[in-house]
């Protein structure tokens, strides 16, 4: 999970400007519902997110999976924060369907933990700017509470990953291909003689303001190289 640096003025938000807040979860629902500008706020929430799932950090569109809007506080229970940007995220799925029919559990924003309601006391948000710190990715595809932690940061930790479903079989199957890769182009760089920064510079950095899957993971793969390259670079994804 990488931290999202909200930009509340983007042209994409207007739609949320002015509107009324609903102060029950039903008027929540229907409010919602018939909110007619949800295409442009996604596509303000994916700008910003470099169009990676807040939790996950996949790029849904590059799987077939689709985004939607979620609301880190859900609508139901904090209602009056509906229709506030700060609350609002892109997440991967559209259709649960399409990962069930493939036999595979969703996760993220339609995981079944996360859509009964989170203790937000407890839950690692996106918006938390130090987010990423608590989880750590490992080869063989598990994202598991990093080391270091306090007791209680990583009950925290735990708590967030299971809510998400976020070491469900698919994502650990993605994240440990992913890795098999960047081990293959670390080995070819290495054979030829070439810069491993200039790897880094091609696996962490976007391209056209999107960013390849599992940033974080690259992150932590690439420890200090990925740290300068991020420094010399990309300053704002730091």
């Amino acid at each position: 999970m990488r931290n999202i640096k909200k930009d509340c003025n983007n042209v994409g938000y207007k739609p949320l400007q002015g509107r009324k807040a609903p102060q029950t979860s039903e008027q929540a629902t229907r409010a919602w519902e018939k909110f007619g500008g949800k295409k442009s706020v996604l596509n303000a929430l994916l700008k910003e997110q470099y169009r990676l799932c807040c939790y996950s950090e996949l790029r849904a569109d590059q799987e077939g999976l689709g985004y939607h809007i979620e609301h880190v506080e859900i609508k139901g229970n904090i209602p009056q924060r509906t229709f506030d940007c700060t609350n609002l995220v892109a997440s991967a799925i559209t259709d649960e369907s399409v990962l069930k029919n493939q036999g595979y559990e969703v996760f993220g924003g339609h995981a079944i933990g996360k859509k009964a309601g989170c203790d937000m006391s407890r839950f690692i948000s996106p918006h938390q700017v130090d987010c990423s710190r608590y989880f750590a990715y490992l080869s063989d595809g598990r994202i598991v509470p990093s080391e270091g932690l306090t007791q209680y940061e990583r009950e925290c930790a735990d708590y967030t990953i299971k809510l998400l479903n976020l070491d469900c079989e698919y994502l650990r199957v993605k994240r440990k291909n992913w890795w098999k890769e960047l081990e293959s182009s670390l080995w070819e760089f290495e054979d030829k003689n070439l810069s491993i920064e200039k790897l880094a510079e091609s696996r962490i950095l976007p391209d056209n303001n999107a960013l390849e899957s599992f940033f974080t993971l690259t992150r932590q793969f690439f420890g200090q190289i990925a740290e300068q390259t991020l420094q010399n670079h990309a300053p704002q994804l730091v």
